[in-house]
Protein backbone atom coordinates (compact mmCIF):
# COMPACT_ATOMS: atom_id res chain seq x y z
CA UNK A 1 0.00 0.00 0.00
CA UNK A 2 1.03 3.30 -1.17
CA UNK A 3 1.53 5.13 2.02
CA UNK A 4 2.37 9.53 2.00
CA UNK A 5 5.40 10.68 3.76
CA UNK A 6 3.18 12.99 5.64
CA UNK A 7 1.56 10.37 7.65
CA UNK A 8 2.59 7.54 9.94
CA UNK A 9 0.58 4.15 9.18
CA UNK A 10 0.23 4.11 12.95
CA UNK A 11 -2.42 7.03 12.73
CA UNK A 12 -4.75 5.26 10.36
CA UNK A 13 -6.69 2.68 9.70
CA UNK A 14 -6.90 2.53 5.80
CA UNK A 15 -4.80 5.33 3.73
CA UNK A 16 -4.88 5.09 -0.16
CA UNK A 17 -3.23 7.34 -1.90
CA UNK A 18 -3.15 5.51 -4.89
CA UNK A 19 0.67 7.12 -5.88
CA UNK A 20 1.18 3.39 -7.24
CA UNK A 21 -0.85 1.47 -9.41
CA UNK A 22 -4.35 -0.36 -8.09
CA UNK A 23 -4.02 -3.02 -9.46
CA UNK A 24 -3.39 -6.28 -7.07
CA UNK A 25 -4.48 -4.11 -4.15
CA UNK A 26 -8.49 -3.37 -5.41
CA UNK A 27 -10.37 -5.82 -7.10
CA UNK A 28 -12.43 -4.67 -10.00
CA UNK A 29 -15.93 -6.82 -10.16
CA UNK A 30 -16.73 -9.63 -12.24
CA UNK A 31 -20.41 -8.81 -12.76
CA UNK A 32 -21.38 -8.26 -16.35
CA UNK A 33 -23.33 -4.82 -15.78
CA UNK A 34 -19.60 -3.27 -14.38
CA UNK A 35 -18.38 -2.47 -17.87
CA UNK A 36 -16.46 0.91 -17.29
CA UNK A 37 -12.74 0.35 -17.47
CA UNK A 38 -10.46 2.12 -14.49
CA UNK A 39 -7.86 3.45 -14.78
CA UNK A 40 -4.63 4.67 -12.69
CA UNK A 41 -4.27 8.34 -14.07
CA UNK A 42 -2.64 12.10 -13.04
CA UNK A 43 -4.86 14.67 -11.92
CA UNK A 44 -4.94 17.27 -14.51
CA UNK A 45 -2.61 19.34 -13.53
CA UNK A 46 -0.39 18.01 -10.72
CA UNK A 47 1.86 14.95 -10.40
CA UNK A 48 -0.16 13.43 -8.10
CA UNK A 49 -2.05 10.05 -9.33
CA UNK A 50 -5.82 9.24 -8.45
CA UNK A 51 -8.25 6.38 -9.45
CA UNK A 52 -10.27 7.26 -12.83
CA UNK A 53 -13.33 7.20 -14.18
CA UNK A 54 -12.53 7.01 -18.11
CA UNK A 55 -15.80 6.17 -19.85
CA UNK A 56 -19.11 7.97 -20.20
CA UNK A 57 -22.55 5.85 -19.58
CA UNK A 58 -20.99 3.16 -17.99
CA UNK A 59 -21.83 1.57 -14.44
CA UNK A 60 -18.18 1.15 -12.42
CA UNK A 61 -17.36 -1.17 -9.45
CA UNK A 62 -14.54 -1.24 -7.57
CA UNK A 63 -13.89 -2.54 -3.96
CA UNK A 64 -10.68 -2.57 -1.76
CA UNK A 65 -10.42 -4.78 1.92
CA UNK A 66 -8.97 -3.79 4.71
CA UNK A 67 -6.33 -5.32 6.49
CA UNK A 68 -8.47 -5.45 9.82
CA UNK A 69 -12.23 -3.99 10.05
CA UNK A 70 -12.62 -0.82 11.40
CA UNK A 71 -14.87 -0.81 14.66
CA UNK A 72 -17.27 2.14 14.93
CA UNK A 73 -18.80 1.46 18.13
CA UNK A 74 -15.90 2.91 20.36
CA UNK A 75 -14.36 6.64 20.16
CA UNK A 76 -14.24 8.46 16.93
CA UNK A 77 -14.30 7.29 13.44
CA UNK A 78 -13.24 9.78 10.43
CA UNK A 79 -13.97 8.77 6.78
CA UNK A 80 -12.40 10.98 4.20
CA UNK A 81 -11.54 11.00 0.14
CA UNK A 82 -11.47 13.29 -2.10
CA UNK A 83 -13.16 13.85 -5.67
CA UNK A 84 -12.40 15.98 -9.17
CA UNK A 85 -15.24 16.36 -11.60
CA UNK A 86 -12.65 17.06 -14.23
CA UNK A 87 -14.92 17.20 -16.82
CA UNK A 88 -18.18 18.28 -14.82
CA UNK A 89 -20.47 16.51 -13.24
CA UNK A 90 -24.29 16.80 -14.99
CA UNK A 91 -25.52 13.39 -14.05
CA UNK A 92 -24.06 11.05 -12.19
CA UNK A 93 -22.62 9.75 -8.63
CA UNK A 94 -18.66 9.63 -6.82
CA UNK A 95 -19.71 8.47 -3.74
CA UNK A 96 -18.13 5.49 -1.76
CA UNK A 97 -20.00 2.40 0.33
CA UNK A 98 -18.12 1.61 3.43
CA UNK A 99 -18.56 -2.44 3.64
CA UNK A 100 -19.30 -4.79 6.18
CA UNK A 101 -17.59 -8.36 6.70
CA UNK A 102 -17.92 -10.85 3.60
CA UNK A 103 -19.80 -12.86 5.97
CA UNK A 104 -22.25 -10.91 5.27
CA UNK A 105 -22.76 -12.07 1.62
CA UNK A 106 -20.65 -10.83 -1.00
CA UNK A 107 -17.42 -11.32 -2.46
CA UNK A 108 -15.12 -8.88 -3.87
CA UNK A 109 -15.66 -10.18 -7.51
CA UNK A 110 -19.17 -10.25 -7.20
CA UNK A 111 -19.50 -6.82 -5.95
CA UNK A 112 -22.82 -4.78 -7.14
CA UNK A 113 -25.38 -2.39 -5.66
CA UNK A 114 -26.68 -5.45 -3.38
CA UNK A 115 -23.58 -5.89 -2.16
CA UNK A 116 -24.51 -5.08 1.91
CA UNK A 117 -22.77 -1.83 3.13
CA UNK A 118 -23.13 -0.24 6.63
CA UNK A 119 -22.46 3.70 5.50
CA UNK A 120 -22.50 5.30 2.00
CA UNK A 121 -21.09 8.63 1.80
CA UNK A 122 -20.15 11.53 -0.71
CA UNK A 123 -21.57 13.83 -3.81
CA UNK A 124 -24.67 12.77 -6.20
CA UNK A 125 -25.56 14.92 -8.91
CA UNK A 126 -28.42 13.89 -11.58
CA UNK A 127 -31.37 16.27 -12.45
CA UNK A 128 -33.51 17.46 -9.29
CA UNK A 129 -30.83 15.47 -7.55
CA UNK A 130 -27.94 17.40 -5.87
CA UNK A 131 -26.67 16.46 -2.25
CA UNK A 132 -24.03 14.83 -0.39
CA UNK A 133 -25.55 11.28 0.62
CA UNK A 134 -24.64 10.01 4.20
CA UNK A 135 -26.51 6.99 4.32
CA UNK A 136 -26.35 4.48 7.44
CA UNK A 137 -27.76 1.03 7.10
CA UNK A 138 -29.01 0.05 10.50
CA UNK A 139 -30.35 -3.33 11.86
CA UNK A 140 -33.43 -3.39 14.02
CA UNK A 141 -33.07 -5.48 17.19
CA UNK A 142 -36.19 -6.63 17.01
CA UNK A 143 -36.92 -7.69 13.68
CA UNK A 144 -33.63 -8.09 12.14
CA UNK A 145 -34.17 -6.08 9.12
CA UNK A 146 -31.19 -3.30 7.74
CA UNK A 147 -32.88 -0.12 7.03
CA UNK A 148 -31.29 2.78 4.83
CA UNK A 149 -31.46 6.01 7.11
CA UNK A 150 -30.63 8.59 5.13
CA UNK A 151 -29.34 12.10 6.35
CA UNK A 152 -32.02 14.83 6.08
CA UNK A 153 -31.20 18.01 4.33
CA UNK A 154 -27.54 17.33 3.09
CA UNK A 155 -25.11 19.55 1.94
CA UNK A 156 -25.41 19.79 -2.37
CA UNK A 157 -22.35 19.15 -4.23
CA UNK A 158 -19.85 22.22 -5.02
CA UNK A 159 -20.64 23.02 -9.20
CA UNK A 160 -17.30 23.20 -10.41
CA UNK A 161 -13.87 21.15 -11.62
CA UNK A 162 -11.99 21.41 -8.50
CA UNK A 163 -10.12 19.07 -6.35
CA UNK A 164 -12.87 18.94 -3.05
CA UNK A 165 -12.28 16.75 -0.31
CA UNK A 166 -15.38 15.24 1.64
CA UNK A 167 -15.23 14.50 5.74
CA UNK A 168 -17.42 12.32 7.74
CA UNK A 169 -16.83 12.35 11.62
CA UNK A 170 -18.73 10.12 13.84
CA UNK A 171 -18.61 10.91 17.57
CA UNK A 172 -19.42 8.30 20.28
CA UNK A 173 -22.00 11.33 21.18
CA UNK A 174 -23.90 10.31 18.81
CA UNK A 175 -23.21 13.05 16.71
CA UNK A 176 -21.95 13.48 13.06
CA UNK A 177 -20.79 16.31 10.77
CA UNK A 178 -19.98 16.48 7.32
CA UNK A 179 -17.51 18.93 6.30
CA UNK A 180 -16.74 19.83 2.78
CA UNK A 181 -12.76 21.29 2.18
CA UNK A 182 -12.58 21.23 5.76
CA UNK A 183 -15.41 23.75 6.15
CA UNK A 184 -18.78 22.22 8.63
CA UNK A 185 -21.50 22.61 6.04
CA UNK A 186 -23.74 19.80 8.60
CA UNK A 187 -24.43 18.66 12.37
CA UNK A 188 -26.23 15.92 13.02
CA UNK A 189 -27.44 13.65 15.87
CA UNK A 190 -27.99 10.00 14.92
CA UNK A 191 -30.59 9.43 17.23
CA UNK A 192 -32.58 12.57 16.27
CA UNK A 193 -35.62 12.01 14.12
CA UNK A 194 -35.10 15.63 12.62
CA UNK A 195 -31.97 14.33 11.34
CA UNK A 196 -32.40 11.21 9.29
CA UNK A 197 -35.48 9.78 7.89
CA UNK A 198 -36.63 6.98 8.41
CA UNK A 199 -35.17 7.64 12.31
CA UNK A 200 -32.81 5.15 13.86
CA UNK A 201 -35.70 4.67 16.95
CA UNK A 202 -38.78 3.79 15.34
CA UNK A 203 -42.18 5.10 16.43
CA UNK A 204 -43.31 3.89 19.75
CA UNK A 205 -46.83 3.11 18.56
CA UNK A 206 -47.94 2.40 14.51
CA UNK A 207 -52.01 2.30 12.44
CA UNK A 208 -53.29 -0.76 13.08
CA UNK A 209 -53.05 -2.63 10.02
CA UNK A 210 -55.84 -4.88 10.40
CA UNK A 211 -58.06 -2.00 11.84
CA UNK A 212 -60.39 -1.41 8.90
CA UNK A 213 -63.20 2.03 9.03
CA UNK A 214 -67.08 1.35 9.33
CA UNK A 215 -68.98 1.37 6.61
CA UNK A 216 -71.19 3.39 8.17
CA UNK A 217 -68.44 6.14 8.89
CA UNK A 218 -69.38 9.28 7.15
CA UNK A 219 -66.18 11.55 6.20
CA UNK A 220 -68.40 14.20 4.65
CA UNK A 221 -68.09 17.50 6.21
CA UNK A 222 -70.82 19.28 4.16
CA UNK A 223 -73.72 18.03 2.21
CA UNK A 224 -75.87 19.10 -0.36
CA UNK A 225 -78.95 20.75 1.52
CA UNK A 226 -82.17 17.87 1.00
CA UNK A 227 -84.39 20.53 1.29
CA UNK A 228 -83.32 22.68 -0.77
CA UNK A 229 -85.43 23.07 -4.28
CA UNK A 230 -84.37 24.97 -7.26
CA UNK A 231 -86.17 28.54 -7.79
CA UNK A 232 -89.03 28.20 -10.74
CA UNK A 233 -87.19 31.05 -12.37
CA UNK A 234 -84.13 29.05 -12.93
CA UNK A 235 -83.11 28.53 -15.85
CA UNK A 236 -80.01 25.98 -16.50
CA UNK A 237 -80.57 26.46 -20.22
CA UNK A 238 -79.80 30.11 -20.60
CA UNK A 239 -75.86 30.64 -22.49
CA UNK A 240 -73.41 31.56 -20.67
CA UNK A 241 -73.15 34.81 -23.67
CA UNK A 242 -75.28 36.40 -25.62
CA UNK A 243 -75.43 38.74 -29.00
CA UNK A 244 -75.27 42.69 -28.01
CA UNK A 245 -79.10 43.64 -29.28
CA UNK A 246 -77.72 47.08 -29.17
CA UNK A 247 -74.43 47.31 -31.73
CA UNK A 248 -74.17 48.89 -34.81
CA UNK A 249 -72.16 48.28 -37.65
CA UNK A 250 -69.33 50.82 -37.84
CA UNK A 251 -69.51 52.60 -40.91
CA UNK A 252 -67.39 52.40 -43.31
CA UNK A 253 -67.73 48.79 -42.68
CA UNK A 254 -66.67 46.85 -46.09
CA UNK A 255 -69.05 43.77 -46.69
CA UNK A 256 -68.25 42.85 -49.85
CA UNK A 257 -64.00 42.99 -49.58
CA UNK A 258 -62.31 40.13 -48.14
CA UNK A 259 -59.80 40.06 -45.82
CA UNK A 260 -56.96 38.66 -47.87
CA UNK A 261 -56.47 39.21 -51.63
CA UNK A 262 -54.19 37.65 -54.11
CA UNK A 263 -50.51 39.01 -54.06
CA UNK A 264 -50.98 41.31 -57.74
CA UNK A 265 -47.11 41.11 -57.76
CA UNK A 266 -46.54 37.46 -57.49
CA UNK A 267 -45.79 35.28 -60.38
CA UNK A 268 -45.72 31.45 -61.11
CA UNK A 269 -42.67 30.29 -60.80
CA UNK A 270 -40.52 29.26 -64.16
CA UNK A 271 -39.88 25.74 -62.96
CA UNK A 272 -43.38 25.32 -61.98
CA UNK A 273 -44.91 22.11 -63.49
CA UNK A 274 -49.26 22.20 -63.82
CA UNK A 275 -49.16 18.25 -64.25
CA UNK A 276 -46.50 17.54 -61.30
CA UNK A 277 -47.30 20.95 -59.29
CA UNK A 278 -51.43 20.95 -59.77
CA UNK A 279 -52.75 24.41 -60.68
CA UNK A 280 -50.64 27.17 -59.41
CA UNK A 281 -52.28 29.68 -56.96
CA UNK A 282 -51.23 33.11 -56.47
CA UNK A 283 -49.98 34.01 -52.19
CA UNK A 284 -52.56 35.97 -50.25
CA UNK A 285 -52.09 39.00 -48.78
CA UNK A 286 -53.88 41.48 -46.74
CA UNK A 287 -56.25 43.41 -48.59
CA UNK A 288 -54.89 46.86 -48.18
CA UNK A 289 -58.74 48.48 -48.72
CA UNK A 290 -59.06 46.70 -44.96
CA UNK A 291 -56.73 48.65 -43.61
CA UNK A 292 -57.69 52.34 -43.92
CA UNK A 293 -61.99 50.60 -42.89
CA UNK A 294 -62.96 49.70 -39.49
CA UNK A 295 -63.25 45.91 -41.02
CA UNK A 296 -63.88 43.71 -44.11
CA UNK A 297 -66.29 41.03 -45.11
CA UNK A 298 -69.48 40.17 -43.12
CA UNK A 299 -70.02 42.42 -40.02
CA UNK A 300 -72.26 39.93 -36.83
CA UNK A 301 -72.97 41.52 -33.69
CA UNK A 302 -70.43 40.78 -30.97
CA UNK A 303 -70.94 38.85 -28.32
CA UNK A 304 -71.73 39.93 -24.48
CA UNK A 305 -72.25 38.37 -21.26
CA UNK A 306 -75.98 36.93 -20.43
CA UNK A 307 -77.64 38.61 -17.12
CA UNK A 308 -80.02 35.78 -17.50
CA UNK A 309 -77.23 32.79 -16.92
CA UNK A 310 -77.19 31.29 -13.75
CA UNK A 311 -75.39 27.80 -15.19
CA UNK A 312 -76.57 24.59 -13.51
CA UNK A 313 -78.52 24.22 -10.04
CA UNK A 314 -77.08 23.18 -7.15
CA UNK A 315 -78.50 22.41 -3.69
CA UNK A 316 -76.31 24.54 -1.55
CA UNK A 317 -74.33 22.73 1.15
CA UNK A 318 -75.16 22.03 5.01
CA UNK A 319 -73.22 20.88 8.10
CA UNK A 320 -73.30 17.15 8.07
CA UNK A 321 -75.29 15.97 11.09
CA UNK A 322 -73.36 12.35 10.42
CA UNK A 323 -70.17 14.01 10.17
CA UNK A 324 -67.55 11.96 12.54
CA UNK A 325 -64.19 13.21 11.17
CA UNK A 326 -61.44 11.72 8.86
CA UNK A 327 -61.29 8.27 9.89
CA UNK A 328 -57.80 6.90 10.94
CA UNK A 329 -56.67 3.16 12.15
CA UNK A 330 -56.38 3.24 15.95
CA UNK A 331 -52.52 3.10 17.09
CA UNK A 332 -51.19 -0.20 18.64
CA UNK A 333 -47.47 -0.66 20.14
CA UNK A 334 -44.79 -1.19 17.07
CA UNK A 335 -43.84 -5.02 17.55
CA UNK A 336 -40.91 -3.55 16.09
CA UNK A 337 -39.96 -0.91 18.78
CA UNK A 338 -37.00 -0.29 20.65
CA UNK A 339 -34.98 2.02 22.37
CA UNK A 340 -31.13 2.56 21.68
CA UNK A 341 -28.47 4.80 23.19
CA UNK A 342 -26.41 4.66 19.98
CA UNK A 343 -26.37 3.18 17.13
CA UNK A 344 -25.44 -0.41 16.73
CA UNK A 345 -22.74 0.61 13.74
CA UNK A 346 -22.18 -2.62 11.90
CA UNK A 347 -17.72 -3.26 11.54
CA UNK A 348 -16.13 -1.91 8.39
CA UNK A 349 -14.39 -4.69 6.41
CA UNK A 350 -13.83 -2.77 2.89
CA UNK A 351 -14.13 0.15 0.92
CA UNK A 352 -16.15 0.07 -2.34
CA UNK A 353 -17.15 2.53 -5.12
CA UNK A 354 -20.25 1.33 -6.96
CA UNK A 355 -21.67 4.38 -9.44
CA UNK A 356 -23.05 5.06 -12.45
CA UNK A 357 -22.61 7.84 -14.45
CA UNK A 358 -22.73 9.85 -17.56
CA UNK A 359 -19.29 11.87 -17.22
CA UNK A 360 -16.17 10.37 -17.45
CA UNK A 361 -12.81 12.31 -15.51
CA UNK A 362 -13.70 11.49 -12.57
CA UNK A 363 -10.57 11.41 -10.26
CA UNK A 364 -10.76 9.71 -6.54
CA UNK A 365 -7.92 10.05 -4.06
CA UNK A 366 -6.74 10.26 -0.82
CA UNK A 367 -9.24 7.27 0.78
CA UNK A 368 -8.71 7.98 4.71
CA UNK A 369 -10.48 5.94 7.26
CA UNK A 370 -9.10 7.05 10.84
CA UNK A 371 -9.98 7.26 14.24
CA UNK A 372 -8.41 10.67 15.06
CA UNK A 373 -9.54 14.02 13.28
CA UNK A 374 -6.28 15.95 13.70
CA UNK A 375 -4.74 13.22 10.60
CA UNK A 376 -7.64 14.01 8.29
CA UNK A 377 -7.19 17.75 8.99
CA UNK A 378 -3.61 17.26 8.64
CA UNK A 379 -4.26 15.43 5.55
CA UNK A 380 -6.67 17.96 4.10
CA UNK A 381 -3.17 20.21 5.05
CA UNK A 382 -0.61 18.83 2.94
CA UNK A 383 -2.16 16.65 0.29
CA UNK A 384 -5.54 18.47 -0.33
CA UNK A 385 -4.99 22.19 0.08
CA UNK A 386 -1.63 22.64 -1.95
CA UNK A 387 -3.74 21.32 -4.60
CA UNK A 388 -6.48 23.31 -4.26
CA UNK A 389 -5.30 26.48 -4.10
CA UNK A 390 -3.74 25.86 -7.42
CA UNK A 391 -6.62 24.93 -9.21
CA UNK A 392 -8.62 28.05 -8.01
CA UNK A 393 -6.29 30.59 -9.00
CA UNK A 394 -6.20 28.65 -12.55
CA UNK A 395 -9.94 29.13 -12.68
CA UNK A 396 -9.90 32.58 -11.26
CA UNK A 397 -7.97 33.69 -14.40
CA UNK A 398 -9.49 31.97 -16.89
CA UNK A 399 -13.06 33.22 -15.83
CA UNK A 400 -11.19 36.67 -15.57
CA UNK A 401 -10.13 36.22 -19.35
CA UNK A 402 -13.89 35.04 -19.86
CA UNK A 403 -15.56 37.90 -18.31
CA UNK A 404 -17.50 35.94 -15.66
CA UNK A 405 -15.44 35.91 -12.72
CA UNK A 406 -18.53 37.56 -11.06
CA UNK A 407 -20.30 34.38 -11.26
CA UNK A 408 -17.85 32.47 -8.98
CA UNK A 409 -19.25 33.70 -6.01
CA UNK A 410 -22.66 32.28 -6.73
CA UNK A 411 -21.41 28.85 -4.56
CA UNK A 412 -20.35 30.53 -1.89
CA UNK A 413 -23.70 32.36 -1.69
CA UNK A 414 -25.17 28.72 -2.15
CA UNK A 415 -23.06 27.46 0.90
CA UNK A 416 -24.04 30.20 3.79
CA UNK A 417 -27.61 30.02 2.61
CA UNK A 418 -27.32 26.17 3.39
CA UNK A 419 -25.75 27.00 6.64
CA UNK A 420 -27.88 29.72 7.82
CA UNK A 421 -31.46 29.84 6.41
CA UNK A 422 -32.75 32.73 8.53
CA UNK A 423 -30.22 34.88 6.34
CA UNK A 424 -32.14 33.90 2.83
CA UNK A 425 -33.43 37.48 1.96
CA UNK A 426 -29.61 38.50 1.75
CA UNK A 427 -28.98 35.55 0.23
CA UNK A 428 -31.35 36.83 -2.59
CA UNK A 429 -30.49 40.36 -2.82
CA UNK A 430 -26.62 39.07 -2.98
CA UNK A 431 -27.59 37.16 -5.57
CA UNK A 432 -29.05 40.00 -7.84
CA UNK A 433 -26.41 42.21 -7.09
CA UNK A 434 -23.91 39.29 -8.87
CA UNK A 435 -26.52 39.17 -11.41
CA UNK A 436 -26.88 43.02 -11.90
CA UNK A 437 -22.51 42.98 -12.03
CA UNK A 438 -22.11 40.65 -14.76
CA UNK A 439 -24.49 42.25 -17.07
CA UNK A 440 -23.15 45.90 -16.66
CA UNK A 441 -19.81 43.82 -16.85
CA UNK A 442 -20.71 42.24 -20.12
CA UNK A 443 -22.65 45.88 -21.22
CA UNK A 444 -20.18 47.85 -20.87
CA UNK A 445 -16.53 46.42 -20.17
CA UNK A 446 -16.79 43.50 -22.56
CA UNK A 447 -15.12 43.51 -26.11
CA UNK A 448 -17.75 43.81 -29.04
CA UNK A 449 -18.53 40.94 -30.70
CA UNK A 450 -17.00 40.57 -34.38
CA UNK A 451 -19.67 40.92 -37.06
CA UNK A 452 -21.48 37.75 -38.24
CA UNK A 453 -23.62 38.04 -41.79
CA UNK A 454 -27.13 37.37 -40.84
CA UNK A 455 -28.01 33.87 -42.07
CA UNK A 456 -31.74 32.44 -41.85
CA UNK A 457 -32.12 29.90 -39.30
CA UNK A 458 -33.27 26.54 -39.75
CA UNK A 459 -36.69 25.49 -38.52
CA UNK A 460 -36.92 23.18 -35.40
CA UNK A 461 -39.41 20.63 -34.83
CA UNK A 462 -40.42 19.71 -30.94
CA UNK A 463 -40.30 16.41 -30.18
CA UNK A 464 -41.53 14.96 -26.97
CA UNK A 465 -38.21 11.69 -27.69
CA UNK A 466 -35.21 11.56 -25.17
CA UNK A 467 -32.25 9.87 -26.82
CA UNK A 468 -28.73 10.03 -27.15
CA UNK A 469 -26.94 12.36 -29.29
CA UNK A 470 -26.23 9.73 -31.73
CA UNK A 471 -29.74 8.76 -32.05
CA UNK A 472 -30.83 12.47 -32.07
CA UNK A 473 -28.69 12.67 -35.54
CA UNK A 474 -29.83 9.71 -36.90
CA UNK A 475 -33.27 11.29 -36.61
CA UNK A 476 -32.58 14.61 -38.02
CA UNK A 477 -31.20 12.76 -41.21
CA UNK A 478 -34.39 10.72 -41.77
CA UNK A 479 -36.02 13.90 -41.52
CA UNK A 480 -33.72 15.60 -44.14
CA UNK A 481 -34.22 13.00 -46.43
CA UNK A 482 -38.00 12.88 -46.04
CA UNK A 483 -38.39 16.53 -46.91
CA UNK A 484 -36.29 16.33 -49.73
CA UNK A 485 -38.57 13.82 -51.12
CA UNK A 486 -41.87 15.18 -50.35
CA UNK A 487 -43.67 17.40 -53.27
CA UNK A 488 -43.54 20.90 -53.52
CA UNK A 489 -46.70 22.88 -51.67
CA UNK A 490 -49.34 23.26 -54.86
CA UNK A 491 -50.38 27.10 -52.77
CA UNK A 492 -50.61 28.38 -50.04
CA UNK A 493 -52.99 27.28 -47.25
CA UNK A 494 -55.47 29.50 -45.73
Amino acid sequence: MAVSPKISMALYILYESFENSFEGRWIVSDKDDYKGVWKHAKSEGHDEYGLLVSEKARKYAIVKELDNPAILKDGTIVLQFETRFQNGLECGGAYLKYLRPQEAGWTPKDFDSESPYSIMFGPDKCGATNKVHFILKHKNPKSGEYIEHHLKFPPSVPSDKLTHVYTAILKPDNELRILIDGEEKKKANFLSSDDFEPPLIPAKTIPDPDDKKPADWDERAKIPDPNAVKPDDWDEDAPMEIEDEEAVKPEGWLDDEPEEIDDPEATKPEDWDDEEDGEWEAPKIDNPKCEEAPGCGEWKRPMKSNPAYKGKWHAPLIDNPNYKGIWKPQEIPNPNYFELEKPDFEPIAAVGIEIWTMQDGILFGNILIADNEKVAESLRETKWKPKFGIEKEKQKAEDAAAGIDGLTGFQDIIEKAEKQPNLTIGVLISIVVVILTVLLKLIFGGKKPAKVEDKPAPVAESSNKEGSSGEKAEEDEKEDDAAAAAPRRRRREN
